[in-house]
């Protein structure tokens, strides 16, 4: 595997973190030498796009509250991370402000009262846009990996939906209990 290839994980993503603990990201590029970190594009309100409107369930015109990252590794660009809430969830919360998180949205989902119980992430391949070629610095006709990540509540209450775009050559592993 070569030097700059990255092994994502996504436990640590779900797991509310500790008081004065990092983020999951800071942690995890931590653990392996380097230096992890985000910028926030965008807060707020907007539409949902038609995945992730599903995903919520919400109807066609119904807005969310978003918050856009552009994820970076050792100061570059590395992954577009939007995440969508529900108005009724993350409304007039620190969600919709332009302003970190502490301990990242898991940690204040659930200090709100909505823990993740089930997980389901949907990956896909495409050719990067013009916006996503520009942010994440890609020529040309490169190409992307988005992964729509859904978590709902024990109740099967959608909470959260992550629209996660990298560039292609990532490698995504997965490990399931078998029941």
């Amino acid at each position: 595997m070569p030097d700059d290839a990255w092994i994502g994980e996504t436990a640590p993503y779900l797991t509310p973190r500790e008081p004065g603990r990092a983020d999951a990201w800071t942690d995890q590029a931590a653990r392996r030498g380097r230096r992890g970190g985000q910028r926030l594009l965008h807060a707020g309100e907007a539409e949902a796009p038609e995945p992730v409107r599903a995903a919520l369930g919400l109807p066609v015109g119904e807005r969310a509250v978003v918050r856009r990252r552009l994820i970076l590794l050792d100061d570059r660009p590395v992954e577009l991370a939007d995440s969508y809430y529900p108005l009724a969830v993350a409304a007039g919360t620190p969600l919709a402000e332009a302003r970190k998180v502490p301990g990242g949205a898991v940690t204040l989902l659930k200090a709100l009262g909505y823990t993740g119980a089930e997980v389901v992430e949907d990956v896909s391949a495409d050719l990067a846009t013009a916006e996503e070629r520009r942010l994440l610095e890609l020529p040309e006709g490169g190409a992307v990996l988005r992964l729509l990540r859904l978590t709902r509540t024990a109740e099967g209450a959608p909470v959260e939906a992550s629209l996660m775009t990298m560039p292609a050559g990532r490698h995504l592993t997965y490990r399931l209990p078998v029941p």
